[in-house]
């Protein structure tokens, strides 16, 4: 479904260098890069290009031939071709039925593949840590930080000593700070959000228990921490444009909230009951309704 959103959106010449690209060489993975990003019509003569992009004119023609084209006149023949029709739909009004089922698709894709990834040991072997932990940390920033935020509101209602740490020099402080009796947890979609991993790294080496919450399998990441706990993902959740880049995170959570309530439930349920009373006489106190 997300293809046909692209479809709907995309012109085909840039589909078609898209499509080219695993073939390319770093240089022209970069010419790629411009020529799909760009959405204005300008002045894309041979010459004004390789000054533009800090190459040469031999490789732009083997670029062009590498994304199914006879030469660089005929693909910037069909790319300015394309731009028009791309503006025009642009200018058009949106169907919402069409981008309904995008949304849609796209959440029940990640939805799927949430529970097909998940492991289930690796659920319990946390869960566990969470229960003989005397405080817990949990990392993120941006997008990741408000899933963090999210994990310390739910937790913190049923007793657990739980901070979400979201500004980069406190992130850093916490994990030298920290010692054995803390598990401290790390959330990056992309698996290279620096400070989050570096954090980990500095806590790990202190003996603390650390887990990343991440989509990223491609990189080993048994030096920042002693768990990974992997994601579902779409291409480029983490920007946000399709779909909420929080959600798979969120997901897990439930999963891993809805285990940690269940063990020791009598003593969960009664912290509960503890908060939710509080939060209600706050909340009276302020005039708020609090059936809200």
């Amino acid at each position: 479904m997300n293809e046909l959103l692209d479809n709907y959106f995309e012109n085909e010449t840039k589909k078609q260098i898209k499509a080219a690209i695993p073939l390319m060489t770093h240089v022209e993975k970069s010419i790629a890069q411009f020529f799909i990003n760009n959405e204005t019509k300008g002045n894309f003569a041979l010459k004004e290009v390789a000054s533009l992009l800090y190459t040469s004119e031999a490789t732009l023609s083997r670029f062009a031939k590498k994304c199914g084209y006879k030469g660089y006149r005929e693909l910037i023949f069909s790319y300015e071709r394309d731009l028009d029709q791309e503006k025009e739909n642009g200018d058009q009004e949106k169907d919402v039925d069409l981008f309904t089922k995008v949304v849609r698709s796209s959440y029940q894709n990640l939805l799927n593949d949430s529970f097909s990834i998940l492991d289930r040991e690796k659920i319990r072997n946390f869960t566990a840590k969470l229960n003989c932990s005397m405080h817990v940390k949990v990392f993120g920033i941006g997008n990741s930080g408000f899933a963090a935020r999210e994990f310390q509101l739910r937790f913190m209602r049923i007793g657990l000593d739980v901070e979400a740490v979201t500004d980069s020099q406190i992130m850093q402080m916490t994990a030298a700070l920290a010692n054995n009796d803390t598990c401290i947890i790390g959330i990056s979609l992309s698996g290279k959000t620096k400070v989050v991993i570096d954090a980990l790294k500095n806590a790990k080496s202190r003996g603390v228990y650390t887990v990343l919450f991440t989509s990223e399998r491609g990189i080993d990441f048994s030096a920042a921490c002693d768990e990974v706990i992997y994601v579902a993902s779409l291409e480029n959740l983490d920007t946000g444009s399709k779909v909420s880049p929080q959600f798979p995170i969120l997901v897990v959570f439930d999963v891993i909230y809805t285990y940690y309530f269940a063990n020791d439930f009598y003593f969960k349920e009664q912290k509960l009951r503890a908060t939710l009373s509080a939060i209600s006489d706050e909340r009276g106190k302020s005039g708020e309704n609090i059936s809200e």
